[in-house]
């Protein structure tokens, strides 16, 4: 059976819709009376698990799913063992380097040595100034980082930014844009490789106008 992953939150419904395509129905995982993490489809020959979003690639870097939609940035920050398919083009949002508005500083580079930065991105913030050749000390927050500037935890901040409007409405402007982030399909190599569950019958059907396959299994 093929075992896609599919995340919690802002991505779901567009991977829904996307894999709809394929003729597979996932839509029961929009019913907010639905408690199921599992759902069938396709007569029972696909199934969809509903994760967290930083475990998708996990469960396809380990072989439980086949195929997954997660954003870049959490396959930038985790770096996964999985093959990268195509940019799906929704879910488009940056990760950015924050700071108070009132502060004097105009870009990431001017940032003192050794100044603290909060951020659920560590590896992404890590590699980021290690690339500017700046050291900083990069606090690991999970919620609200935000409030790091605010309370003198931080300097500055590197996070997701949408519209940027919660930046704004805590006093905190972008200073420079790391990337940019969409949602990506990913596959298990191994069963991406070998066709496994006719895994590439759907991957077909799901090409659209705009949709780039980065790969292709063999024949």
């Amino acid at each position: 059976m093929l075992t896609i992953a599919l995340p919690k939150g802002a991505l779901l419904k567009d991977s829904i819709t996307f894999f709809a395509q394929a003729g597979l129905d996932f839509r029961e995982l929009l019913d907010p009376s639905h408690r199921q993490l599992q759902v069938l489809a396709a007569q029972g020959t696909a199934r969809a698990l509903l994760v967290r979003a930083q475990d998708v690639p996990v469960y396809v870097q380990y072989g439980q799913a086949q195929l997954g939609v997660v954003g870049f940035d959490v396959l930038e920050e985790k770096q996964p063992q999985v093959a990268h398919l195509a940019d799906l083009g929704f879910g488009h949002c940056r990760l950015s380097v924050a700071v108070k508005s009132t502060s004097s500083y105009g870009s990431a580079r001017e940032l003192p040595a050794h100044c603290r930065v909060a951020s659920k991105f560590v590896h992404c913030a890590q590699r980021y100034f290690q690339d500017l050749d700046l050291p900083v000390d990069i606090v690991p927050l999970y919620g609200s980082v935000e409030l790091g500037p605010l309370t003198g935890m931080s300097e500055a901040i590197v996070d997701l930014v949408s519209t940027g409007r919660t930046l704004r409405e805590n006093g905190l402007v972008e200073l420079e844009q790391i990337f940019t982030s969409t949602a990506r399909l990913i596959a298990h190599p191994l069963s991406y490789r070998l066709n496994s569950d006719n895994l590439c019958h759907y991957i077909k059907r799901l090409r659209i106008d705009g949709i780039r396959i980065e790969s292709e299994a063999p024949a």
